[in-house]
């Protein structure tokens, strides 16, 4: 019979002398450990829906509390699966062998107007996902607010390392930007390209002996400014930024982003489905990334103004791979998201890691308020290149009037649906005409 290599309950590696995994704590045969926290964290999301679910248990981590004696040395914190009190310093137990949990394996942080919520999930070993969300105030003294998702290319170089570090240095970029009054769109650019720089650097900062342009440390990106009801977006990969409305039955959800990817060039180009490409393995490989091997790092920027009041979700593909469709995430954005922005991150994280959570999952909520009209006016709701046109469930876009002759106006970068959607299908392909058809060969009469 073959060695087992892979650990039954998660699928990591396991060494031959391994009795316990190193990653989720389960025996060889695949029973957890006693207390293991993985299966209470199953249990718990496998646990049916109310209006308020479960959600993962907010662990505190394990700190380093080891003698003199350096890794290895067992602390005084007791481990999380057995209780026992023999958990070394590098973050193991030395009697059953389960992990404990680290700082980044759970996160959450909530502030007035924005929340944020990252989960390590159940498949991977590690968090390689980062965010943060951030407060602060334009020139002028009105509030705004920022939120920052990176992903790690877990193919790169120290992945982790590289979200975290591009979500520190496009936060601080964006926040000293808006604070001196630079306008969203311009502090949003010039953020991705500090990121962008932060992340190569990593490639030549001598932590290890590698080549700056091989394999180096690599993340996606999305972040997301809002103020005064005026919503910049940045992107560089297959992060993505969400709106749903709060009024689903008057205006529909929108995909704001455009993955920069294999299966989104596929769609682009005519030559697939969107179900065809998504479906495809080569479906996530991107094409667009920060790090020192990105060939050049071209930001996409939206700018607009919605007319409904809703919340703007960025999120890693952790969350979205599971409701890629804007219209089927919103079925799963709970009603009062927008006043209760944490406990609507927290449900998303547990819906993603209750269907599967093959992925880190990371999600940023960003309740929206429309700009209050002019007092004595009707609200125009004109398009413009920086509104959200008010749609309805009906289709087309309407004004404040609803006359038969409704003046018609082309449509923006919101308001054009993903290509390839339900609501946007690609035109068949052509017919291939069939081959003409070749005649017979003669036939020879056998020779005499």
């Amino acid at each position: 019979m073959p060695q087992q290599t892979v650990c039954q309950s998660c699928a990591e590696p396991m060494d031959p002398e391994d009795v316990f995994c190193g990653s989720c704590g389960a025996s060889r045969d695949g029973r957890p450990a006693p207390g293991a926290m993985p299966a209470g964290w199953s249990a718990a999301r496998a646990a049916a829906d109310d209006d308020h679910p479960p959600t993962l248990p907010n662990t505190p981590a394990v700190p380093a509390q080891g003698g003199p004696g350096g890794q290895g040395t067992p602390s005084a914190a007791g481990c999380v699966h057995c209780g026992l009190h023999q958990v070394t310093t590098d973050g193991y137990c030395e009697a059953c062998g389960g992990a404990q949990p680290r700082p980044r394996d759970h996160m959450e942080k909530a502030l007035a107007g924005v929340a944020g919520v990252s989960d390590r999930g159940l498949r991977h070993h590690r968090n390689e996902d980062s965010f943060t969300v951030a407060a602060s105030s334009l020139p002028g003294g009105e509030p705004v607010v920022v939120a920052v998702v990176c992903d790690g290319v877990s193919s790169s170089d120290r992945p982790d390392e590289a979200s975290e570090t591009a979500v520190d240095a496009a936060s601080e970029s964006l926040l000293s930007s808006l604070e001196a009054g630079t306008d969203p769109a311009a502090a949003m650019r010039r953020a991705v390209a500090d990121a962008a720089d932060a992340v190569a650097a990593l490639a030549t900062d001598g932590t290890r002996p590698s080549r700056p342009d091989v394999n180096a440390p690599a993340c996606t990106y999305v972040s997301a400014i809002a103020a005064g009801g005026r919503i910049t977006i940045g992107w560089v990969g297959d992060t993505r930024a969400y709106w749903i409305p709060d009024d689903r039955a008057a205006a529909v959800p929108f995909r704001l982003t455009q993955d920069d990817s294999w299966a989104a060039r596929m769609v682009e180009a005519g030559l697939m489905s969107e179900a065809e490409a998504y479906a495809d393995p080569r479906a996530h490989a991107i094409t667009g990334w920060l790090g020192a091997d990105a060939e050049e790092v071209v930001p996409h920027v939206v700018d607009f103004t919605p007319h409904y009041p809703g919340v703007l979700l960025v999120c890693s593909d952790g969350l979205w791979n599971y409701a890629e469709a804007a219209t089927d995430l919103a079925l799963r954005v709970r009603p009062d998201a927008r006043t209760e922005p944490l406990a609507a991150a927290q449900a998303l994280v547990k819906f993603a890691v209750a269907a599967g959570g093959h992925d880190n999952i990371t999600v940023a909520v960003l309740p929206i308020d429309p700009p209050a009209a002019a007092d004595g006016q009707e609200d125009a709701r004109t398009a413009t290149a920086l509104d959200l046109p008010l749609v309805t469930a009906g289709g087309p876009a309407a004004t404040g009037a609803a006359d038969d002759d409704e003046e018609e106006y082309e449509p923006t970068l919101p308001d054009i649906p993903v290509i390839g959607s339900p609501s946007a299908p690609l035109p068949p392909l052509p017919a291939v005409p069939p081959p003409p058809a070749v005649p017979p060969r003669p036939t020879v009469p056998p020779a005499r």
